[in-house]
């Protein structure tokens, strides 16, 4: 590989070797260099040191002290704002280990993202940046070496413009030991407790990125979804789940079916241990544009007792995958609260079923297997199998933001303009810059603030998106959120205290009966004018907790914040839940309620008109020939959220094609006649009438009449005899001509009109009818010829579509 596409590190690296060997001779540089390997020269190059540089840091996901052989932990080096670096190294070497032979290093890393880092080329244990630029953070898993190594050092090397900082000891180098048999099992604790103060609010915001598009083998396009978030702020004595532990039944009913019930169950058990119970909607399907749909989100609140948090939602449809955040410490070593976290999630198995493609049949594993990090090597019908081994494309971003902090701060490191910002300064608005191309409806009149009192609240406005005229051009979300304040107090108010929010409540004085509780908030910024702050900064109230003081009562918690409104305008309800901390002493059931519901409201729900896309072209008529039915459809536009639409979305209408051809219909044959002689060779015949003459080109008559040929006995040749026959025969003829006669004056024969001109086309196009008639000229009175009645013609027109 040519030196201008080598890695920044390497490069600087290289560069760097010499100076720290400046001073010895050639000869003991040379030998140097024929007996150590490329990552052994990592490991001794130094840069210009500098006092201070606590801005980077390299860090296990859970903090552990202690690896389980064979469990992949997730790794990360990142800078604080406004540090960055442009290169790095990253390996894992035995402990009292130089590095200099294949056998020094332990375990071994998995590529996360290769437009991030990759493996070095002269020295491929170790990991370092795919290109040269400005980064502040980079992650990669790593898996623990075999049971017997012992401890692990994970040293990390930071470049930063011709300056490269290594340290052995301090926030670049991770010392972590194999956990002893006799603790198999035992979930690995952060090392250090939280020194912070006060308590700080945080919200998680979860962005998917799985789609067709960015994972296309076999994506299944009509049931991929995320199921419902669920999660919570809990101490270092609980965990939800974690790399190289066994799934509980909450985690494998996320993991398979996506129900958050019992996890949520699980999490309000541990009701000491929890201080918050994250929850956020599952999203159908899984992947759709910030502009149509915004991304879930939960708020959660974390103190010095429990300064971690737990997440995990299911990928689905899939045999039992998710992904997840476990013990994210949001707590930092300087005694403050962390302000920003930003992950980037792949897939993890959780050991409860052995499908490997999404839409498996259920095969339970048995035994249970633990909690592992899918990889592009697990099998060939994966869907995220890769024969090379590469890295599994990221699935999901959480973004975990610092909203606010209550009651006094105890940071060792001031606050940055960062901190101050993001506490106390709303974020200013832009000024409008909708796009012409978004058609909306007018705003809505502002909600109540959220607050009644001086600490700061929110107040909410709606419009409806009536059009999207060019579907290129995103449109801007139709809410509108700003910051307020209760009535009599203002922003500019020169007199003002500017308050923090309230700290939450303190537990309840007592624990059977009726107590008080109280809640503090601070001054943030003091008025302008000099004058005093008289605002209260402490209120105090009283609190019930379990009114019946006798052994067949149950101790039950406090009532938890409430969940948001049901609803995004108008009426809707919310809850607030708390739990059982202990059953009646005497065994009987509990009976106090857990859940509580009320009602509450949003602003007012505003309609618009039905966005409807344009009516379809008609459909094809239903029959081939004749009469039948056609249909057009059209679409509704606008959200089902925003109300029932009545505008009908099909319509229906007659259609006429060319008449059907109509066969000739006959009756059945009648029966033979006598023969047509006395004596002698003859013929027999038989008749059949024709019921419904051939129309539009149907299927003409066949014949009407047929003859046979019949022999009666032998003629005798006598004259007298022949001539008698002939006698008989004129006179037959003769009767039959008279009855005729008779029967033509009784039952004078139908005479009609001629047919009428042809009707004009019932329709100018798609298919019509026209008409003609032929009327009965002279009708017979008498009852026995029925048929003699009018007759009517039909034929198609206007046939050419519309």
């Amino acid at each position: 590989m040519g030196a201008h596409l080598q890695p920044l590190a390497l490069r600087l690296l290289a560069l760097t070797f010499p100076l720290v060997a400046k001073g010895f001779p050639d000869e003991t540089l040379e030998k140097a260099a024929k007996s150590e390997g490329y990552c052994s020269r990592i490991l001794r190059a130094q840069g210009t040191r500098r006092e201070g540089y606590n801005e980077f840091s390299l860090r296990v996901e859970g903090d552990p002290e202690f690896y389980k052989p064979g469990n992949s932990y997730r790794v990360t080096l990142s800078a604080a704002t406004p540090a960055y670096f442009r290169g790095f190294t990253l390996i894992a070497l035995k402990e009292g280990k130089e590095g200099d032979k294949e056998e020094d290093h332990a375990g071994s890393f998995q590529i996360i993202d290769e437009e991030e880092t990759q493996f070095m080329s002269n020295c491929p244990v170790a990991v370092t940046e795919s290109t040269p630029r400005r980064r502040t953070r980079i992650q990669v898993f790593w898996t623990a070496p075999p049971a017997g190594t012992g401890c692990v050092i994970l040293k990390a090397s930071i470049v930063q413009k011709r300056i490269i900082y290594f340290q052995d000891e301090g926030s670049l180098t991770k010392k972590i030991c194999e956990q002893d048999s006799a603790s198999e099992g035992v979930t690995d604790k952060p090392i250090l407790d939280c020194c912070a103060c006060g308590t700080a609010k945080y919200r998680l915001t979860f962005y998917g990125n799985w789609s067709e598009k960015t994972h296309p083998k076999d994506f299944p396009r009509r049931t991929n979804h995320w199921s419902a978030i669920i999660g919570s702020s809990h101490s270092k004595n609980y965990i939800l789940w974690e790399y190289g532990g066994y799934a509980s039944e909450g985690v494998k009913q996320v993991a398979e079916l996506g129900s958050p019930v019992k996890m949520e169950e699980e999490i309000r058990q541990q009701s000491d241990e929890v201080l918050t119970v994250i929850k956020a909607k599952a999203q159908w399907p899984a992947w759709q544009p910030l502009n149509v749909r915004a991304a879930p989100s939960a708020e959660f609140s974390v103190d010095r007792h429990r300064h971690l948090m737990s997440f995990l939602t299911m990928l689905g449809p899939s045999p039992d995958w998710n992904v997840g955040l476990s013990a994210e410490d949001l707590c930092t070593k300087d005694c403050g609260w962390v302000q920003k976290v930003v992950q980037d999630l792949i897939p993890w198995d959780a050991g409860t079923d052995s499908g490997v493609t999404y839409e498996s049949p259920n095969k339970p594993t048995v035994p249970q297997e633990k909690i592992r990090p899918l990889t592009s090597l697990d099998h060939p019908q994966s869907p995220f199998y890769d024969p090379e081994g590469g890295s599994i494309k990221l699935v999901a971003r959480v973004v975990i933001e610092r909203i606010a902090r209550k009651g006094e701060q105890c940071n060792i490191v001031p606050d940055n303009i960062d901190d101050i910002v993001a506490d106390l300064a709303p974020e200013e608005k832009e000024e409008d810059d909708t796009p012409e191309t978004c058609i909306y409806s007018n705003w809505s009149p502002w909600s109540a603030c959220s607050s009644s009192t001086c600490e700061k609240g929110k107040r909410m406005r709606q419009r409806m998106l009536k059009a999207q005229l060019d579907l290129s051009v995103p449109c801007p979300d139709t809410q509108d959120f700003q910051p307020c304040m209760g009535p009599g107090c203002s922003d500019e108010d020169g007199s003002t205290c500017m308050m923090s929010d309230w700290i939450t409540w303190s537990p309840c004085s007592v624990s059977c009966g009726m107590g008080t509780r109280s809640r503090e908030r601070y001054v943030k910024q003091f008025p302008e004018d000099g004058s005093m702050c008289k605002v209260p900064t402490e209120e105090t109230e009283k609190c019930m907790v379990n009114e019946e003081c006798s052994p067949s009562s149950c101790l039950v918690t406090e009532w938890g914040e409430w969940d948001e409104c049901s609803a995004s305008c108008g009426t809707g309800m919310k809850r607030r839940h708390r739990m059982v901390k202990m059953t009646p002493a005497d065994g009987s059931m509990c009976k106090a309620e857990t859940t509580e519901a009320e009602k509450c409201m949003m602003p007012e729900c505003h309609t618009i008109p039905c966005l409807l896309s344009p009516w379809s072209e008609w459909s094809d008529c239903s029959v081939t020939c004749g009469k039948g039915m056609r249909t057009r459809q059209r679409m509704l536009k606008s959200a089902a959220e925003l109300g029932d639409c009545n505008e009908e979305l099909e319509q229906a209408e007659k259609c006429m094609l060319p008449e059907c051809p109509i066969h000739c219909e006959l009756t059945e044959w009648s029966q033979w006649s006598e023969c047509n002689t006395s004596c002698g060779k003859g013929h027999m015949i038989r008749t059949r009438m024709i019921k419904i003459e051939p129309q539009f080109g149907g299927a003409a008559c066949p014949e009407t009449v047929q003859r046979t040929k019949c022999r009666v006995r032998k003629c005798l040749r006598g004259a007298g005899m022949e001539k008698r026959r002939w006698k008989e025969a004129r006179e037959k003829r003769r009767s039959e001509q008279a009855k005729k006669s008779l029967d033509s004056e009784q039952y004078p024969v139908c005479r009609m009109k001629p047919w009428t001109a042809w009707t004009e086309c019932s329709t100018l196009c798609g298919g019509g009818i026209q008409e003609r008639y032929m009327m009965v000229k002279k009708r017979s009175k008498s009852t026995q010829f029925t048929s003699c009645k009018d007759k009517k013609e039909l034929r198609a027109c206007n046939v050419h579509p519309c």
